[in-house]
C-alpha cells in the first residue's frame, strides 16, 4: 500500500466484497469494528466495493444480493455494488433482457439498504444498444447517484474498437446527466482510458496490470507490447522506478520475465495515464492527447480498429 500511495500516488481503490465476506476471520474483525478504510490503509480517497458479480458469472456464490449489499454498507465502503448479472457480448437478446430486468430488480431491492454508502446502479444490456439505453433510463428513474457500466470492456478489447462503446457511454452520460459519476467496470488499459473519458466516463478499475504482466505484456500509453526488440529500440521511455535504469536487450528481457516488477510498471502506467488525462482536461488539451495516441498507436499497431472507429465516431 505504501508504494501505491507514495510512489504511484493512488488516491482510491476497489476491493471485492465477496472475497472479504467469505473469509470468516476477517468478517469477524469487521463485525468487531474494523472498517474498510482501516483494513486498506488508505486515509483518504474513494473506496469502492464490488459485489462478486463476476465470480457469480463463473460459479454459484451461495450469497444473496441483500446480504452482500448489507455487508458492504456495514464495513464502511463509499460505493457499494449490487449483485448484478454479467452480460457478455455473446448473450442473445432474450438472455440480455432477462439479466437487465433481474439486475434492476436487485438494485431496487438494495437501495433501501444503504444509508452511509452510495449504491452503484449497474447498467447491463449486453450488445444491444437499446437495452443499454433502457437500463440507464430505469436507473435514472430510481435516482441512482453513481452509474457503473457493466460488461462493456470486452467490446473494446476486440482490437480497440470504439464503435459500440462510444454510443453506450455517450447515451449513458446524456441520460444520467452531468453530475452523476460514470464508472466503467474493468477498464484499465492505458490506451482506452483517455477515450472513455472523452466519451463521458469518470472512474475506472481493473486488474489488467496483473493479467498483462502474466502474459509478458508491457503497458504503454499507446498500447501494450511484448517484444524485447520493440522495447529496446527506445521510442518510448518510461520514467517509473522499474524502468528508468533499463539500458539494453538483456535488461528488458529480465523485466518481461519478472511478473512482479512488470505488474508494478503496468500499474504505474495506468496511474500516470490518469494524471495525464486530468492535466489535459484542466488545460483543454484532451483532443490533442487523443490525436497523439491515435497517431502513435496506429503506427505501432497498423491493424488496430482504434483510429478508424474513433474517427467515424468523432464525425457523428
Amino acid at each position: 500500500m505504501d508504494v501505491l500511495r507514495d510512489e504511484m500516488r493512488v488516491d482510491g481503490g476497489i476491493l471485492n466484497a465477496y472475497f472479504l465476506y467469505k473469509q470468516r476471520e476477517l468478517r469477524d474483525r469487521f463485525d468487531q469494528g474494523l472498517t474498510l478504510r482501516e483494513y486498506v490503509g488508505l486515509g483518504e480517497g474513494l473506496l469502492v466495493t464490488d459485489s462478486g458479480a463476476f465470480q457469480g458469472f463463473v460459479r454459484k456464490l451461495f450469497l444473496s444480493n441483500k446480504t452482500i449489499v448489507a455487508f458492504q454498507e456495514s464495513i464502511g465502503t463509499d460505493v457499494s455494488s449490487p449483485l448484478d448479472l454479467v452480460t457478455p457480448p455473446g448473450d442473445k437478446r432474450r438472455v440480455a433482457e432477462d439479466k437487465l430486468n433481474a439486475t434492476n430488480k436487485r438494485i431496487r431491492a438494495a437501495l433501501p439498504l444503504v444509508e452511509q454508502s452510495t449504491l452503484a446502479g449497474v447498467q447491463q444490456g449486453g450488445r444491444f444498444l437499446d437495452l443499454r439505453r433502457r437500463s440507464t433510463e430505469e436507473l435514472a428513474a430510481m435516482n441512482v447517484r453513481y452509474l457503473a457500466i457493466g460488461s462493456l470492456v470486452p467490446f473494446f478489447n476486440r482490437n480497440h474498437d470504439v464503435s459500440f462503446v462510444g454510443p453506450v457511454l455517450r447515451d449513458a452520460r446524456r441520460i444520467i446527466g452531468p453530475d452523476v459519476p460514470i464508472h466503467v467496470y474493468g477498464a484499465g488499459d492505458p490506451v482506452e482510458i483517455p477515450f472513455f473519458v472523452a466519451l463521458g466516463a469518470d472512474i475506472f478499475d481493473s486488474s489488467s496490470f496483473g493479467h498483462y504482466a502474466r502474459k509478458r505484456a508491457y503497458m504503454t500509453p499507446y498500447g501494450a507490447v511484448d517484444r524485447v526488440d520493440e522495447l529496446a529500440a527506445g521510442e518510448y521511455r518510461c520514467p517509473c522506478r522499474v524502468c528508468r535504469d533499463l539500458r539494453d536487450v538483456a535488461d528488458w528481457e529480465d523485466l518481461l520475465g519478472d511478473e512482479r516488477r512488470l505488474a508494478e510498471h503496468n500499474v504505474w502506467t495506468i496511474c500516470e495515464t490518469i494524471r495525464r488525462v486530468r492535466t489535459a482536461l484542466a488545460q483543454d488539451r484532451l483532443e490533442a492527447m487523443l490525436a497523439d495516441i491515435v497517431e502513435t498507436h496506429t503506427r505501432w499497431f497498423p491493424n488496430s480498429a482504434l483510429g478508424p472507429t474513433w474517427e467515424a465516431l468523432h464525425d457523428v
